[in-house]
Formats: C-alpha cells, sequence, structure tokens
C-alpha cells in the first residue's frame, strides 16, 4: 500500500455494497418505504479516556479527544444541513473520520474516540482500517480533502446517512521507521465517495455513531 485514504482491500464493502441509489439535499428526508440501509443497527456506549486530555476543547467534542498530529490534515469542506440531527450526524461523521486516523496516529484501536464514534459494522471498520495502517508500519501524512456531502433520514429521526466525496490527492502513507513518504502520481484511486449509516445514541445527547461504511472506490463522481 503506497497510499489510501483507508486501506480499499479491507473495506467492508464496495460499489456492488451500495444499496441506496441517490441521495438528496441536507434538507430532503425519507419517506416510510425509502429505507436506509442499516439503519436498524444498535449502538454501544462510548468509552471514555482513563486520563483526561491536553488537547483544547475545540478537539474534544463530547468529552472525547478526536485531535491529530499537525501533519495529518482533515478537511471537511461542506455545509450543515438545516435539520439539526443531520448536521449534528454529519458533525460526528467526520469524528469518526478523525477516531479513525488518530488510532491510526496512536498505532491502537483501543483510542476512546473509536469507541465514541463508531459500533456494530461501523466499529468493526474502523479497527480494520487501523490495523491495516499498524500491520503496514505507516502512518499518514498531508490534506485528505471530504466534499459534496449530502444527508438523508429515517422517518423516525434514529438514523441519518451521511453520503460525500473524499480526495486522497495530497495524502500519503508514510513509513514509521525511515519516515519516508509514499507519494504516488495523481490517478482516479485518490478518489473515493462514502455512504455512513449514522445512528443516534439513546441517551438524549447529541452523539451519533457510526453503525456502517459503504465505499466506492476510483469513484468518477467525486473527480
Amino acid at each position: 500500500m503506497k497510499r489510501r485514504t483507508l486501506p480499499v482491500a479491507t473495506a467492508l464493502a464496495a460499489t456492488a455494497a451500495l444499496l441506496l441509489t441517490a441521495c438528496g439535499s441536507g434538507d430532503d428526508k425519507s419517506s416510510d418505504g425509502d429505507k436506509i440501509a442499516g439503519a436498524e443497527q444498535g449502538t454501544e456506549a462510548p468509552k471514555k479516556s482513563a486520563e483526561p486530555s491536553a488537547a483544547p476543547a475545540v478537539d474534544k467534542p463530547d468529552g472525547v479527544d478526536v485531535s491529530l498530529p499537525k501533519d495529518m490534515n482533515l478537511v471537511f469542506d461542506w455545509d450543515k444541513p438545516k435539520d439539526k440531527n443531520e448536521a449534528a450526524a454529519m458533525d460526528d461523521a467526520a469524528n469518526f473520520l478523525r477516531a479513525i486516523y488518530r488510532g491510526v496516529d496512536k498505532r491502537t484501536t483501543k483510542d476512546a474516540a473509536v469507541t465514541a464514534y463508531a459500533t456494530g459494522e461501523g466499529l468493526h471498520y474502523a479497527k480494520t482500517q487501523i490495523n491495516a495502517w499498524i500491520d503496514g508500519d505507516w502512518t499518514a501524512t498531508g490534506t485528505l480533502r471530504h466534499y459534496d456531502a449530502t444527508t438523508r433520514s429515517t422517518s423516525n429521526s434514529k438514523a441519518v446517512e451521511v453520503a460525500f466525496c473524499a480526495d486522497a490527492g495530497k495524502f500519503y502513507g508514510k513509513e514509521i521507521k525511515t519516515e519516508k513518504i509514499l507519494t504516488t502520481k495523481p490517478s482516479i484511486e485518490d478518489f473515493d465517495y462514502y455512504k455512513i449509516i449514522m445512528v443516534k445514541f439513546p441517551t438524549g445527547t447529541d452523539l451519533w455513531q457510526a453503525s456502517q461504511v459503504f465505499v466506492e472506490t476510483k469513484a468518477e463522481k467525486c473527480q
């Protein structure tokens, strides 16, 4: 692996697994018959770090540290939807991705951010991605851009699909031992299209967890 946003070989699902063929704008709602794949997924309680973090408050949504090193820049170039639940789910979809790369940086799948922002198959996905980087003895560096995001909710507003593009053209793997940056030439492989099913944690808080992740690699629509 030279560079990927999240290692393709270990992705849980590719194009054929994308059960939804269209997403609306941030204001769109699902009809009763327009079910979101994975929306029935349960949730798990988030776990807090044993030691308090020194990260600034902006890096600690829900009291969980999702800060990343300065050379690992995740950009979320999208507008929040008007719907409060969809906006919160979108925020925590971003935190889910930050949690994965925090795990990559910390070399562990047991960081509090991972278990806070993921549940079920989403948690399995996060751990699989982190372990792929650990096994390869890589970390990441550069800028990973996320854009063209859309959201839609189930009729009971307990699950939200967050769909978006990702451009890894300036995001690279870096060898831990040598610190060599594994650059590659720009190509269609830099572009992925994600659909993350976010489910609301049933505590009356605004915490949302990724329950399923669907990935379309080499996504021409994102170029």
